[in-house]
This record gives structure tokens, C-alpha cells and sequence, in this order.
């Protein structure tokens, strides 16, 4: 009944119009309506403030694992000890395991689920699925759990199994499951799987192992098991423990893993050792492999075996990578950091990675770190790594698979475009800062995909400008959102992982889009600065939902922003605000003697009646020039004359002014003076919200001396109209053009609306020609034996331009 009335209470946020308060009267709707009434409310253990309160708990989940490699069979086998600590208030009479591997069983909701998108179409990667997937066992086998010593019933439901405890577990107490399994390696490219094998031209394997090991599925306040079915875009929600795994692959293999390597001495050679010291002070990465040894080891397989035992503290996953393909360079990367001023940044990839690996990737992991320490916290943990494998782009705790390669030409000679840098470079910052959010910040990827995807985006964009200014994000500014923010495939970003359409765009690209808006346009970037700080560091280690994260960046930044959330994070709706008319007016003085000069002038910039000039032309004349006898005083003096009663009316007017009530009975006459004597000219501008989402409104105003002014109107203009506003601008300047969001920073998806006057629309004709050729710059000026010259003067084999 609890999952039942949460799943309610998500599904009212998704429609903010049924509120409990009954807007039954017109059609107001209130764009500011608080969301208290929506989210959850505090309680013992999360605070209004959006933070977790003394008395908040989280479970202990600690791993001793031993796991063997079996290349040639690209089979898996392990066993396991978890101690697992119930540090909730609860007895718990059972608890739920997940077994991710069961994805691929034939069985699966995924595999039972997929769907195609055409009744006479089918693509290459569904026929290379399908035919793998007919002769691939997938799933964990052989599986014997134990727990304390004793025999238990268990019951598999999917990628979960609930395993029936002998005892209640109640609250402080531990209990120790020993688990045996094993399963087969799936190949990754053919399963478009987040781990599994690459096989070479060379017959040598990549193997990216995820996801392979039973652990316990997550148990908090706020939903109790989080026992939700692994089908695909959900990824995961885990427990904070320690691990001690022992990894044996072939002797000849290079591993990557979470943690810290605790055997050296016995695993790597005396020059590797010296190297990887050497490389703790270096600032350049330094090669531990070198791209010569790692193609000599490959050529011969051995069939002897070597155990890797790593240790990794505090950590909520634990992956690891396997290959004698291996080329392995690191650097030190030093912190200002008590407990962790040293972090070894290291990278893994095949000589078929060159010469973009070694150039870039540890670089880039260094940099992600500076940048995101900058806005969160110190890196807490001893390494970070990016491994290079069929994975195009995943995270773990200190261990990240990214996917980009160079291309060879028929010479073997590898080069990289520009494309291919960026992405690489954009990957590596993506999955390294996923390190942070959610393997540090853990949030529930499984239910809200946004938090760790849409956080990380942003931050990842911050990382890309720092790294160069010319780097062509996508994923970011305003402007690159407005096509989404139009379309009809979509729904609200606080919408549960497996429902999102258009995935990227909604858990990516929008949530980043929001969180850069709601710094450079809406808070600032101290405000907002300083509060996202907060909510990283309230939560480092523990378990956020999206309503801590929402009540922490205003609790922090002291500013309302339910308007916000409600609008980007809660509907569709997009922004397009016009600015459909300005109206320019002075100010009467209510003396009917000048105010009726004004009417005068005001007519005579009339344009003249077309039949008075056709008339004219004609030679028509008009019968009072013929008899001029027919002329009176009101030929004489005009409609604008003003008469003796309205003069006497101007005497009374003054009068009327005077406010008996007030301390300062002149105030309405003082008060029309002091205005009058300013001599400016007033501008009533009408705006219209078309789009729904209501944002400030900045614009830049240009003036007929040449000058600008740039004004930024708060949201809070549509709290009582939310259709259309109309606002007062005052000026001695007289205004000669009017632009509304200049610099494109509201995510506005009608640019020419926002021009008053309306402006040509900038348009280009490009004649159609044949497809466009990708272009690789560096391959090019390689064949014609040129130099790649950097900006500094020096040669770069490894720049490409695009």
C-alpha cells in the first residue's frame, strides 16, 4: 500500500492543475502555487530544509569477493561474502538481492518487451541481437546462497531474488550471506549491453565486467525496497560498503578495477612498480604500459593465471577491466585535500586507441576532477580511471568504460577528426564526473534518471568551457533545447526512467538546460553556486530524493523558485514569450491648455485622408472657399480649442488633487509635477506567455542616441496574469528598437517574436548538392606529408580540425 500511494503521489506531480485547493472560479491559473502541497512532507529523517536530519539511516553492505576469469570459455565464476548491517528501525523478515546478469536471460521483461518500429523494415544491430541471443545462455547460474552458515528459502523474481531470513533481522545487528554463482560473458556490441566482451582482428578480448556480482538491493526511509525490475534505462540505486575482491585472469592481462591494488609486489613487474611511483608526482601522465609492450604481449596468450586483489572503501558498486590489449598510463593528481591530497589518474586502452588515448584521456580525467571539486567537493577516493572498451560511455566508483577509437587508413596510420576528440573528451568528462554524482551523491538512478544524468550534464558542460572555449558542446545552453521543448514526444523530467521519451533530451539535455538558466539568468551565479555546493555536500554519501535537492537550493539561496521547478521539471510546457506591442505615450499635465496643444500636434502627424488628396489633385473646390461668407468661429479656432468651462474645469481638477486624509494634502499635485519636470517618455510594453512556462524577460533596449540598456524582468510579473503582462517603461531616451531575450538565455523557441519592431528574417539559400563528406583534417594533411602545427607554434600529432 506504501509503493501504491507513492506511485499516486508522482503521478499528481506530473499534473500541477489537480491541486487540493479548487480553482473553481474563472480561469486563473497560479504558475506560483506552492509545492508543498505536492511533495512529500519532512519528517524525522529529511528535513524542510533539504537535508538529511541526526536521526537519518542508511544500510551497510560489505563485500569479500573472489571471482576467476575464464577467457577462452568468456565465462565468469564467484563467491562471495556480504556482511550486511540493518541500520533501519525496521526487523527485516527477508531481504531482496539483485542479480543484473538475469537482463539476458530469454525470459526477461527486457528481452520479452522490445518492440520495432516498422512492419517492413528491420535494422542490422536487431538481427545481430536476435542471432547471438538464440544461441547465448545468459543470466546467473548455479546459484547457492547461505546465510549465517544455514540453508535459506529464496525465490527469483526476475533480475531480484528474495531471500526468506531463518531469523529477523533487527535493527544494529549483521548478518553474513555467502553466495556462490557464475554466468557467461555476454558480447557487448551484440546485446548493446553496459558490460560484457570485445573481440579483435587479433582474436584478444576487452572485457568490461559490470553488473556481475549478487548485491543488495537498496532499503531507505522513503521506499523501504527499492525492488523495482531492471529492464534497461533505469540503472541502479546501491549501498555504501567496503569491498575486498580478489580478481584471476591470465597472467598476461592489464586490470583496471575499482579500488586500490593491494598486491603489487606480486602482480606487477619491479619497472612497472618504479614507473607507477614515478608517475604519483608527475603531472603528465607517464606510461606504466607502453603502446610497444602492450602489442608485444598480445601476440602470445598465456596460459598461466595471476590474482589482482584490490580493496575499495565506502563505495556503493565495484567494476573492473580485463585485457592483455592493455596500454596503461597514469599521473598524479595533486588536491588541496587533508584527507586525500594524492589521486592516482590513470588510464587503459589498446595501441587501436592511439594516438587520441594517450594524448588526452588522463589529462581530461584530472581536469574533470578540478572542476567538479570546484563546484561539489574534494575527490574523495584514491583513483580515478577511464578505461577504453565496447562501452561507449558508463560509470562505477573510480572506474569509467568510454568507447571512442582512431581510424586507420590503408597504411595502418591512425589519425582522429575533430569529432572524435570532442567526443572522447566530452565522455571521459561525462562518466568520470558520474564518480560524483551518483557514486558519491547517491541518488536513485532506477526512479529518476534526471538526478544523476541531468546533474552531471551540467556539470559537464562547466567542465568542457574550462577545458576550452571553443569546445562545441551539445548539451547545455538554452538554445539548444528549444526543438525539444516544441515537440510532443516528451514528458516532464520528474517522470520514472522507463517511461521517458526521447531519453536524452529528457533526462540529459533538459534538466542540464534548467540548472545553467537557473544560474546564469535566474539566481547568479553566487547564489547559485554556493547552493548546489550545499546539496553535494548535505548528501555526499547518503541517499537524496529530488524533493531534498529542490527545498536544499532554495533553503540555501534564499530565493522562491516552486515557479521553476513547477514549470521545467513538472510539464511540458516551453517558453515563447512575444513582445506583440509597444505603446509610446508622455504625460498629460491635465492643463487643458497645453494637453489640447498636444491633440493638436497628435492629429496633424495623421496622415491625410486619401480622397482630401485625390480631391485636391482634381481641383475640386470645396464650397466655403467658394462662399467664404459661410464661415464662423469655429473655422476660426479648431476642435482643440479648449472653452471657458474647461478651464474653470482645470481650477477644479487642482482642487480635487488635494488629499484632506494625508499628512501632505498636495502629494498628487507635487507628485505630477516632480514627473512632469523628468520630461520622459513613457513605454507600455505588452507582453504574451504563448508557450505556457512562464521565465523572467530580459531585453535589451536600443536607443535612437545610440545607447543600450540591458533590463532583466523578474518571473514574478506572471504571478497574476500568466497570459499576458503589460509594463511600464520610463525614459528621457526615446526608444528605437526593443529585443527580447538578446542573448538567448531563457530557452525562447520563437526568436522573431521577440524583435519590436519585427525584423527581416536572416535566411540563407544553400544549393542542394551531394551528402557532405566527414572530414578528418589530420588523415588529410598526414597523406600529404604536412605537419599539424599547434597554436603554440609546436608540432601536435594529435589535433584535428573539423
Amino acid at each position: 500500500m506504501k509503493k501504491i500511494l507513492i506511485i499516486c503521489l508522482f503521478s499528481l506531480t506530473t499534473n500541477l492543475n489537480a491541486h487540493p485547493i479548487d480553482q473553481s472560479k474563472g480561469k486563473f491559473e497560479d504558475k506560483f502555487r506552492q509545492l508543498d502541497e505536492v511533495f512529500p512532507g519532512p519528517n524525522q529523517y529529511r528535513a524542510a530544509t533539504g537535508e538529511p536530519t541526526n536521526e537519518y539511516w542508511q544500510q551497510q553492505a560489505d563485500y569479500e569477493i573472489d571471482i576467476e576469469l575464464f577467457e577462452d570459455e568468456r565465462r565468469l565464476k564467484g563467491s562471495e561474502t556480504i556482511k550486511y548491517t540493518n541500520n533501519s528501525p525496521l526487523d527485516l523478515k527477508y531481504i531482496w538481492i539483485q542479480l543484473d546478469q538475469n537482463i539476458f536471460k530469454k525470459d526477461s521483461i527486457d528481452y520479452q518487451t522490445r518492440t520495432i518500429a516498422s512492419d517492413n523494415k528491420i535494422n542490422f544491430s536487431t538481427l545481430r541481437n536476435t542471432n547471438f541471443m538464440d544461441e547465448f545462455e545468459g543470466g546467473i547460474q548455479n546459484l547457492s546462497i547461505k546465510v549465517n552458515g544455514s540453508e535459506v528459502h529464496t525465490k527469483i523474481v526476475g533480475t531480484m531474488v528474495r531471500v526468506d531470513l531463518n531469523q529477523k533481522l533487527t535493527m544494529d545487528e549483521s548478518i553474513l550471506i555467502k553466495i556462490d554463482w557464475d554466468f557467461n560473458i555476454g558480447e557487448t556490441n551484440a546485446l548493446s549491453s553496459r558490460n560484457g566482451y570485445e573481440t579483435f582482428e587479433d582474436g584478444n578480448d576487452i572485457f568490461l565486467i559490470a553488473q556481475w556480482y549478487p548485491r543488495l538491493v537498496a532499503f531507505s526511509d522513503y521506499e523501504g525496497w527499492h525492488n523495482k525490475e531492471f529492464i534497461g534505462n533505469g540503472e541502479f540505486t546501491l549501498e555504501f560498503g567496503n569491498y575486498d575482491v580478489s580478481i584471476t585472469v591470465p597472467s598476461d592481462h592489464i586490470v583496471s578495477s575499482t579500488g586500490v591494488l593491494t598486491n603489487s609486489e606480486k602482480i606487477l613487474s619491479k619497472e612497472r612498480r618504479k614507473r607507477l611511483k614515478q608517475a604519483e608526482n608527475s603531472v603528465t601522465p607517464i606510461f606504466i604500459v607502453s603502446p610497444e609492450e602492450a602489442l608485444a604481449i598480445e601476440k602470445e596468450k598465456s596460459q598461466s593465471k595471476k590474482t589482482w586483489q584490490f580493496e575499495a572503501d565506502n563505495v556503493r558498486d565495484f567494476a573492473w577491466a580485463s585485457s592483455r590489449k592493455f596500454i596503461w598510463d597514469a599521473a598524479g593528481y595533486k588536491q588541496n585535500s587533508k584527507d586525500n591530497p594524492l589521486v592516482m589518474a590513470m588510464s587503459f586502452y589498446p595501441n587501436e586507441g592511439e594516438p587520441l588515448w594517450s594524448k588526452y584521456s588522463t589529462e581530461v580525467v584530472m581536469h574533470t576532477m578540478k572542476i567538479y571539486s570546484k563546484y561539489t567537493f574534494e575527490y574523495p577516493y584514491p583513483t580515478a580511471q577511464s578505461v577504453n572498451g565496447p562501452v561507449g560511455g558508463m560509470e562505477y566508483p573510480m572506474i569509467t568504460f568510454n568507447g571512442p577509437r582512431t581510424v586507420a587508413d590503408e597504411n595502418g596510420i591512425r589519425t582522429y577528426s575533430r569529432s572524435e576528440k570532442e567526443f572522447l573528451i566530452g565522455v571521459i568528462i561525462h562518466e568520470i564526473g558520474h564518480i560524483y554524482f551518483p557514486m558519491i551523491v547517491n541518488s536513485d538512478e532506477r526512479q529518476w534518471t534526471w538526478m544523476d544524468e541531468g546533474l552531471n550534464t551540467f556539470l559537464q558542460f562547466l567542465a568542457e568551457q574550462e577545458w576550452d572555449i571553443d569546445y562545441r558542446s551539445d548539451r547545455g545552453e538554452a538554445r539548444w533545447i528549444t526543438n525539444y521543448m516544441l515537440s510532443n514526444n516528451q514528458v516532464p523530467i520528474m517522470t520514472n526512467s522507463e517511461s521517458l521519451l526521447q531519453f536524452g533530451n529528457n533526462a540529459y539535455g533538459k534538466p542540464a538546460t534548467a540548472l545553467n538558466i537557473l544560474r546564469e539568468t535566474i539566481l547568479g551565479r553566487e547564489l547559485f553556486d554556493f547552493a548546489f555546493k550545499e546539496y553535494a555536500n548535505r548528501w555526499k554519501f547518503k541517499r537524496p530524493t529530488p524533493y531534498d535537492f529542490f527545498r536544499t537550493m532554495e533553503e540555501a539561496s534564499g530565493v522562491d523558485l516552486d515557479w521553476f521547478w513547477q514549470g521545467w521539471f513538472f510539464s511540458t510546457n516551453h517558453v515563447d514569450i512575444s513582445i506583440e506591442k509597444i505603446s509610446k505615450g508622455t504625460l498629460d499635465t491635465l492643463n487643458p491648455k497645453i494637453d489640447s496643444e498636444k491633440d493638436r500636434e497628435d492629429r496633424s502627424k495623421e496622415p491625410e485622408a486619401l480622397a482630401d488628396i485625390r480631391n485636391t489633385q482634381e481641383g475640386i473646390i470645396t464650397k466655403v472657399i467658394e462662399r467664404p461668407d459661410l464661415l464662423d468661429i469655429y473655422d476660426e479656432y479648431d476642435e482643440f480649442t479648449p472653452g471657458i468651462e474647461q478651464l474653470e474645469d482645470y481650477e477644479e481638477i487642482l482642487e480635487d488633487l488635494k488629499d484632506e486624509t494625508n499628512s501632505d494634502p498636495y502629494w498628487k499635485k507635487n507628485a505630477l509635477q516632480k514627473a512632469l519636470s523628468k520630461n520622459q517618455n513613457y513605454y507600455i510594453i505588452e507582453f504574451k506567455n504563448n508557450g505556457g512556462l512562464i521565465m523572467p524577460i530580459p531585453l535589451e533596449i536600443n536607443y535612437e542616441n545610440g545607447e543600450k540598456e540591458y533590463i532583466k524582468i523578474p518571473a514574478e510579473i506572471w504571478r497574476k496574469k500568466q497570459k499576458s503582462v503589460k509594463w511600464l517603461k520610463r525614459s528621457e531616451r526615446k526608444i528605437k528598437t526593443v529585443i527580447m531575450d538578446p542573448y538567448w538565455e531563457i530557452a525562447d523557441t520563437n526568436l522573431e517574436n521577440n524583435y519590436y519592431p519585427r525584423r527581416m528574417v536572416p535566411a540563407r539559400l544553400k544549393p542542394i548538392a551531394r551528402k557532405g563528406i566527414k572530414k578528418n583534417l589530420m588523415r588529410d594533411l598526414m597523406k600529404r606529408n604536412q605537419e599539424i602545427v599547434s597554436h603554440s607554434g609546436t608540432t601536435n600529432e594529435g589535433v584535428s580540425n573539423e
